[in-house]
C-alpha cells in the first residue's frame, strides 16, 4: 500500500479481469462524471499502472487516481479504432483530467455545391453532407470573404440558393448588372456554366497564374478591337487577383500543402502554434491554448492537439511537420490517412527550409505564451470570479459549474421580419462558432413571448436530436454542443416563463434567468426563480452579463438589418411612381446600389436609359421628402427590440 492511498476493493477485483487487448478506458468519479478517457494497446497493463507506484506519479495523476470511484473499458479490434473512439469521447465529455484544446473554433471553409444543378460557391463553418467540393479550413474569415469577392468578380455564377428547375424564373438584379449568367431563367447552358465551375475549383485548389494569363489575353484582345470598357473590366479582374496573391506571403517554393505544429509550455499553461501553408504560402497562423497540462511534455501536448484538431477536420494536408517526434507518430499518420483517403505523413524537419519554418513556429509559440501571460491570467481570473459571483447571485451551490452560457434575444419592427439570435459564452469568453440565428416562422405580429418560445424550442429540440444520435451511433455530429449550464433571456418575468414552458415540455432542466434592463435600457438585474437578483454589487458578474446582453442584442439587430436590406433592394424602387421592372433594372445597372440612387442628382438620374425628366424628378423627390418613411426606417441602424 502506498502512503496516503489505498486501492478500493472493487477496483482491485476489476483490475484482475482486465483483458490484454487494445481499447479505451473511462475513469469516473463518485458522482459518475467522466474525469479521464485514455487509449491503450494493452488495457490490463495501462489501467493497472495508475494504481501502482502511486507516490511516483505526477501530482495531477495522483489527484485523478484519488478521484477514481469506478472505471469502464471498451475493447476495440485495433489501436487505431481505440484512437478514433478516444477522440469522440474526449470531444463529447471534455474530461477534466485530459489535456483539452480550449480554442475549439469552427473555422470557415469554401464550398462548391457540385452535387446540384448550377453549383454555388459559398462560405460555411459547418461541413455539409452530400456531394460538395470543400476547400479549407481557413484561419481567417477576411481571407475567405476576399477570395469569394474575387471569384464573384471574375465568374458570373449565381449567389442565390434557390433550386433551379426547368421552370423559367424572373432573374434577379445580379443578372442585369452582369454578376450572374442567369441560370434561373436558362440564359446559360449547363455545359457552359460548368466550365466556370471547373475553373473556380482549379482556382481554389491554388492554381491562379493560368487565370491571370487568360484574363490578360482577353484584355489585350478587347483593346485591339477598341472595346476599352470590356478591356477595363478584365484589367480590374486581373488587379483583384494580383491583390489576393500579394496578401499571401511566400515561404517556400515547393508549392505543396503543409501544416507546421510546435508547442511551448510555461508552468501550468501551454500553447500549440499552427502554421498553415498552401501552395507554398502562409495562409494562416493560429494559436491554441491547452488546459490540464501539468506535467505534460511536448509529445503529449502535440498528440492531444492533433487528436482533437484533426478529428473534425476533413481538409488535412498530406504533409504535417512537427517540432518533435511523437511516441505513436505512425499511428496518427495511419489514422489521418484513413480519415482522408490519402497518405498523410508526420515528420520532424532536420535541415533546410522546413527546419527554419518549424523553428519559426516554435518561436511564435513561445512568444505567444510569454507575451500574453498576463492577459491569460486576467482572463482566467475574470472567468473564475464572474462564475462565482453569478452562482452567488442566483443562489446556486458552489459545486455547480457555469461554464457554457447560451443567451437569446428577439428583434422585430411591429412584428415584421421577426428574428431570434443566440450567442454563446464559454469560460467567460465569446464562442462565435456556436452562435445561431433564427427567422421566426410560426408567429405573426409583435409577439415577443411566442417568438421566444419558437426559437427556444427549435434550439433545444435540435440539441436533443443530436444527443440521441450521438448515443445511438457513438459519433458526434459537427454541430453537437450539448446543453448549456445556464440560459439567459433578454427580458424579464414574461420572457423567462415563456422559455421555461418550452423546456418543461421538452423535459429539460436548465437554469433560465432574464437579463433585466433599467429605464435607460442598460443591464440592471437578473430575474431568476421568481424574483429579481441584484448584480451591481457583483462587479465581475455584472460585467459578464452586460457583455452577453449587448452581444446578443447586437447579433439580433445585425441579422434583422441584413434581412431588411435584402428586402429593400428588391422593393423600394417599386414604391416610386413611374418606376417599373425595366426602369428598376436600368437604375441598378447604372448605380449598382440603392444608396447611390438616393444620392444621385437630377442630371445623373436622367443619364440612365429609360429615365426621362418626369421619372427622374419622382425618384429625386421620393428620397428627399419626409413621407419616405419606408426608406428612412429601414435604414436606421439603432432600432431597438421594442421598436
Amino acid at each position: 500500500m502506498e502512503q496516503g492511498f489505498q486501492v478500493k476493493e472493487h477496483i482491485k477485483e476489476q483490475l484482475k479481469t482486465l483483458p490484454q487487448l487494445p481499447g479505451i478506458y473511462i475513469m469516473k468519479d463518485q458522482s459518475g462524471e467522466i474525469i479521464y478517457v485514455g487509449k491503450s494497446k494493452n488495457l490490463k497493463n495501462r489501467v493497472s499502472s495508475y494504481f501502482r507506484g502511486f507516490n511516483s506519479h505526477l501530482p495531477k495523476v495522483q489527484t485523478m487516481v484519488i478521484n477514481i470511484s469506478e472505471f469502464e473499458y471498451i475493447i476495440t479490434d485495433s489501436e487505431m479504432e481505440a484512437l478514433i473512439l478516444e477522440a469522440n469521447l474526449i470531444k463529447k465529455h471534455l474530461p477534466r483530467f485530459n489535456i483539452l484544446l480550449k480554442d475549439d473554433k469552427m473555422y470557415p471553409y469554401i464550398v462548391v455545391s457540385v452535387g446540384e444543378r448550377f453549383p454555388r460557391v459559398f462560405m460555411t463553418r459547418q461541413l455539409p453532407k452530400g456531394n460538395f467540393k470543400v476547400f479549407g479550413p481557413y484561419t481567417g474569415v477576411d481571407q475567405v470573404k476576399t477570395t469569394l469577392e474575387v471569384i464573384q468578380t471574375i465568374f458570373p455564377i449565381r449567389e442565390c440558393s434557390k433550386k433551379i428547375t426547368d421552370k423559367v424564373e424572373r432573374p434577379c438584379l445580379n443578372y442585369h448588372i452582369g454578376r450572374c449568367a442567369g441560370a434561373c431563367n436558362h440564359m446559360i447552358s449547363d455545359e457552359a456554366y460548368n466550365v466556370y465551375v471547373q475553373k473556380i475549383i482549379r482556382f481554389l485548389a491554388g492554381d491562379k497564374n493560368w487565370l491571370i494569363t487568360e484574363l490578360n489575353e482577353k484584355m489585350l484582345a478587347c483593346a485591339e478591337k477598341m472595346a476599352f470598357e470590356e478591356a477595363a473590366e478584365f484589367r480590374d479582374k486581373i488587379n483583384a487577383l494580383r491583390a489576393l496573391n500579394e496578401k499571401q506571403k511566400a515561404i517556400q517554393n515547393t508549392g505543396k500543402n503543409q501544416d507546421y505544429i510546435a508547442s511551448y509550455r510555461y508552468e501550468d499553461r501551454a500553447c500549440v502554434m499552427l502554421f498553415q501553408i498552401r501552395e507554398g504560402k502562409i495562409i494562416g497562423r493560429e494559436s491554441y491554448n491547452l488546459s490540464n497540462v501539468e506535467g505534460a511534455n511536448g509529445d503529449e501536448l502535440i498528440s492531444s492537439f492533433i487528436l482533437q484538431y484533426y478529428a473534425g477536420n476533413d481538409m488535412v494536408p498530406p504533409e504535417i511537420y512537427l517540432s518533435q517526434q511523437l511516441e505513436n507518430q505512425d499511428l496518427y499518420s495511419e489514422w489521418l490517412s484513413r480519415l482522408c483517403d490519402y497518405k498523410v505523413s508526420f515528420s520532424v524537419p532536420q535541415r533546410g527550409d522546413k527546419k527554419k519554418t518549424i523553428e519559426l513556429v516554435e518561436k511564435n509559440a513561445k512568444e505567444y505564451i510569454m507575451k500574453f501571460q498576463e492577459r491569460i491570467e486576467k482572463e482566467q481570473l475574470f472567468s473564475s470570479l464572474s462564475e462565482g459571483e453569478l452562482r452567488d447571485a442566483l443562489g446556486m451551490p458552489d459545486n455547480l459549474k457555469i461554464n457554457r452560457i447560451e443567451a437569446f434575444d428577439i428583434s422585430n419592427i411591429s412584428g415584421v421580419y421577426s428574428v431570434g439570435s443566440m450567442v454563446v459564452f464559454e469560460d467567460g469568453k465569446k464562442k462565435r462558432s456556436d452562435y445561431r440565428r433564427f427567422r421566426v416562422k410560426t408567429i405573426e405580429g409583435p409577439n415577443d413571448y411566442g417568438s421566444m418560445q419558437e426559437v427556444v424550442y427549435r434550439r433545444y429540440k435540435r440539441v436533443l436530436e443530436e444527443m440521441k444520435m450521438a448515443e445511438e451511433t457513438g459519433v458526434l455530429g459537427a454541430k453537437y454542443s450539448g446543453l448549456p449550464d445556464l440560459i439567459l433571456i433578454d427580458g424579464g418575468k414574461g420572457h423567462v416563463n415563456a422559455a421555461l414552458e418550452v423546456l418543461n415540455a421538452l423535459k429539460l432542466y436548465v437554469p433560465v434567468a432574464g437579463m433585466v434592463k433599467d429605464d435607460y435600457h442598460k443591464t440592471e438585474d437578473l430575474y431568476y426563480d421568481g424574483e429579481r437578483r441584484g448584480l451591481k454589487a457583483r462587479r465581475n458578474a455584472f460585467k459578464l452579463v452586460y457583455e452577453i446582453q449587448e452581444e446578443v442584442h447586437r447579433f439580433a439587430i445585425e441579422y434583422h438589418k441584413s434581412l431588411r436590406s435584402k428586402e429593400m433592394t428588391h422593393s423600394i424602387l417599386d414604391e416610386i411612381e413611374g418606376v417599373g421592372e425595366k426602369r428598376r433594372i436600368e437604375l441598378m445597372k447604372y448605380f449598382k446600389t440603392i444608396e447611390r440612387i438616393k444620392e444621385a442628382s437630377l442630371v445623373e438620374l436622367q443619364e440612365v436609359t429609360g429615365i426621362n425628366a418626369r421619372v427622374a424628378q419622382a425618384i429625386y423627390d421620393y428620397f428627399r421628402t419626409p413621407n419616405s418613411e419606408v426608406y428612412s426606417n429601414f435604414d436606421d441602424g439603432n432600432i431597438s427590440k421594442d421598436s
